[in-house]
Order: structure tokens, then C-alpha cells, then sequence
């Protein structure tokens, strides 16, 4: 099988980035990026982000969650903690999430560590969520081989027969982490594939070093 895709082509001139419009403070920048992107149609799901693991059997592996929450501290999402996506942050935390925004022909890159958020958080969002949504977290081992979809149904079936009328509580295996960002990158695009690439790193006084990488 053979699909030569060479002559896909885009040209890129949505907008430019340069140190002279750039926020000093990375997660500023992120802030005014993420409000531009939101008030743009074409795209549902701006919080959705790619996250890169190292697993437990040495292979790099990524998957799309949400970002919930960003703050000076970082960026927050949710995951089952026994999933293989929990048990690669237990042992290396070291992460790194990406946003790709192609209606505004843009990438955000941030390298981090992740850590739990207090459980006292992840129970007031837990408690957010619809019911159905606490249900699911509840009965999917996440990352566990099932012998069928028909399983899982019948599980949650089972689950919504149990807890009707009745409080739904976190369960402890379920929670958020934050990433706190050592580095990120602001990825533009520009004509001639001259893309503008502004990358900021923290440095040891907690200042951000910010740099212009070659495209």
C-alpha cells in the first residue's frame, strides 16, 4: 500500500510573532493565545492537548486529553491514576504537552513536570461532572484489556441501578495533575515555512529566559 501525500500544501499567513509583541511571561502569552483561539470559529475543542509519555516499557507514547485549568502554576487535567498514562508519570514525570491550533496556524510546546493535584481539588471537580461522567471514571480500568463493549455497558448499567438517588464520591484512583512548565514554545506559522518560533525557559531565579529558534 502507497498514498504519496508530497503535494499536500498550505500556505501560511494567518498572523506573525515577534519578541516585540510577545508577553514576557509565557503563561501570559498562553492566556492571550487561548482567548484569541476561543473567539475564532473552526475549532471545538481548544483545550484539547496532546500529552507524551515515557511508559513503563521505555516507548514514548501520546494521546489527546482536555486541559482543564492553566494558571501561573501550570496546566491541569484529569486521568485515572492506575492507567498506563498514570503508571508512565509515576515513574518519569517528565512530560510534554502540545496544543496545535490550525485555525490560527498555531502550536504551543511545553515540556514539564507532572504532579497530583490535592485531592481536595480533584473531589470539587469530580463533583462537577455529570453523572454519567462520574459512572464511567468509576467503571473503566482504564488502559485494562475488556473482553467486549457489551461488558462495559452492562458494568455501568449495573453502576447506574447502584447509585441512583445516592451521592456519587471521587473514587481514589481518579484525579488531576498539574504540569508545571520548565520550557514552552510558541509555534507561528509564516510563508516559505519561515515560521516564527518563540521558546521560553525557565531559569534557576524563576525567571523566563525567552530565545527565537530557526524554524
Amino acid at each position: 500500500m502507497q498514498n504519496d501525500l508530497s503535494n499536500y500544501r498550505k500556505a501560511y499567513k494567518r498572523s506573525s510573532l515577534t519578541e516585540n509583541t510577545v508577553d514576557a511571561n509565557p503563561m501570559q502569552q498562553f492566556q492571550k493565545w487561548f482567548f484569541e483561539v476561543e473567539a475564532t470559529d473552526g475549532l471545538e475543542e481548544p483545550n484539547a492537548m496532546t500529552i507524551s509519555t515515557i511508559g513503563l516499557d521505555g516507548f514514548p507514547k501520546s494521546r489527546v486529553v482536555l486541559m482543564k485549568k492553566y494558571t501561573y502554576e501550570g496546566f491541569i487535567f484529569y486521568s485515572n491514576y492506575t492507567s498506563e498514562k498514570g503508571k508512565a508519570i509515576e515513574k518519569n514525570p517528565s512530560v510534554c504537552l502540545s496544543f496545535f491550533w490550525p485555525n490560527l496556524e498555531r502550536q504551543v510546546i511545553i515540556k514539564g513536570t507532572a504532579e497530583k493535584i490535592p485531592e481536595n481539588l480533584s473531589d470539587g471537580y469530580f463533583e462537577s461532572r455529570p453523572d454519567g461522567s462520574k459512572l464511567g471514571a468509576i467503571v473503566s480500568n482504564q488502559s485494562e484489556v475488556v473482553d467486549s463493549r457489551e461488558y462495559l455497558e452492562e458494568e455501568l448499567a449495573a453502576l447506574e441501578k447502584k447509585y441512583e438517588g445516592k451521592e456519587i464520591k471521587r473514587p481514589p484512583y481518579w484525579g488531576g495533575y498539574l504540569v508545571r512548565p520548565v520550557s514552552i514554545e510558541f509555534w507561528q506559522g509564516r510563508p516559505n515555512r519561515l515560521h516564527d518560533r518563540i521558546r521560553y525557559t525557565l531559569q534557576e531565579d524563576l525567571d523566563w529566559k525567552m530565545e527565537r529558534l530557526a524554524p
